[in-house]
């Protein structure tokens, strides 16, 4: 049931929620688990987005809803996310985003110190982009 809930709203929220540029739509998911709207950030996934993180692969939006989506949240809202390289290239309709980050903050008790890389495949549909792939990797800061 509250997957057929998510997905609803889904289909209303994504009239309007694509971002402009690859990098607005990339800064909105972030900032949408960041706030902890869970309907903001779905909408800026592809519906066949796959999610590599540490070894597990997340095969569809739904799955990634299912799955890790809640604990990506937690994670944003107690943690604060610096980009400290941006790199974009364009093929066509699609845009390919490499990001560094630095994460600090605590969670579940345990200090976050963490450098990590995030890698993002965005596809152009209509007037704004959707992510297709994230590939996620990090380690502690030294």
């Amino acid at each position: 049931m509250r997957q057929f809930v998510l997905l609803a709203v889904l289909g209303l929220a994504s009239l309007q929620a694509l971002a402009a540029t690859p990098g607005e739509t990339l800064a909105a998911f972030h900032a949408a688990l960041h706030a902890g709207d869970e309907a903001r950030a779905m909408t800026l996934l592809s519906p066949e987005a796959v999610i590599y993180e540490a070894g597990h692969v997340e095969r569809s939006r739904s799955e990634y809803a299912d799955h890790h989506l809640a604990n990506d949240i937690a994670f944003a809202r107690v943690t604060t996310r610096r980009v400290v390289r941006h790199k974009e290239r364009f093929e066509g309709n699609l845009a390919i985003l490499l990001d560094e980050v630095e994460t600090r903050g605590a969670f579940k008790g345990k200090t976050v110190n963490a450098v990590g890389t995030e890698t993002a495949i965005l596809e152009k549909k209509g007037d704004g982009w959707v992510v297709l792939h994230f590939h996620w990797s990090s380690r502690k800061a030294k």
